[in-house]
């Protein structure tokens, strides 16, 4: 596959389901695209299979088409992909310009959302009504009716041990609930400052007010469509919806930079 003519001097995206022009359910694809697309790193996409996957992770990519090298070179995780690529100089470090305080501050918010929304919302898309149904048929679409059975089942009972672990599901779901209100809220009130600050100006705005975006930003993108796509999480989706200045952030950014894909309804 990486040595593909077509394939020659693009990295491979492997995001778990066939190509498309829509977004999948997985923050983390919609966070590594981003970064590739706002770098200007050329890209293709590909199904793969956590089966094969480094890790055993989607998203994956294989960055030895675009290093021009003669054999594979399979990177497992969104950052591990991301870091990889700033270290070689194939994709802009967002992060570089930044002073000691604006590091910190997007330290913060992608620790909000990665370490504290994103069990939460785990929870919610597994545990909710009718939700691991949902989940469970999505994810394993590909598999045989037996097999999506069990190998949900495993995926479950993972899931479930990881969160009563990590300790969200020690919280009843009107306390979960209260922690996703008030995360979104926090949000909302950071991103209706910078759409004020930004005033007339087209284009996207930015979590840290700059006039670029921050890691931040491609986190925050990726959790946003992963609600507005999916449909096992239905409280956290009205939520978002509601959130006028999130919704107009994540417009903004899909009409730059994602306009060949379908856009979820405002």
């Amino acid at each position: 596959m990486a040595n593909s003519p077509s394939n020659e001097g693009k990295l491979v995206l492997y995001r778990g389901f066939p190509p498309s022009n829509k977004y999948t359910w997985s923050p983390f694809v919609s966070k590594l695209e981003f970064r590739l697309r706002y770098s200007h790193v050329p890209y293709v996409l590909e199904a793969g299979s956590t089966q094969v996957a480094p890790r055993s992770k989607i998203p994956y990519a294989d960055i030895g088409p675009l290093t021009k090298a003669n054999t594979s070179e399979m990177i497992g995780d969104s950052t591990l992909i991301i870091n990889t690529l700033v270290e070689r100089r194939l994709a802009e470090d967002l992060n570089a310009h930044l002073s000691p305080e604006q590091k910190l501050a997007d330290a913060g918010v992608t620790a909000l959302i990665e370490d504290k929304l994103y069990f939460v919302d785990m929870a919610e898309g597994w545990i909710g009504p009718d939700a691991y149904y949902i989940m469970r048929d999505h994810i394993l679409a590909s598999q045989p009716w037996p097999l999506r059975v069990v190998i949900g089942n495993l995926i479950y009972r993972s899931v479930t041990s990881t969160l009563y672990g990590q300790g969200t599901l020690r919280f009843t779901r009107e306390e979960q609930r209260k922690m996703q209100e008030e995360i979104w809220k926090t949000l909302e009130d950071l991103l209706a400052q910078r759409r004020k600050e930004a005033g007339d100006r087209k284009g996207p705005f930015w979590v840290l007010g700059g006039e670029k975006p921050t890691e931040a930003d491609a986190i925050l993108f990726g959790r946003v469509n992963s609600l507005l796509v999916c449909e096992n999480r239905p409280e956290s989706i009205r939520l978002v919806r509601n959130c006028k200045s999130v919704m107009d952030y994540a417009g903004r950014i899909h009409d730059a930079y994602f306009a060949d894909f379908e856009k979820w309804e405002l």
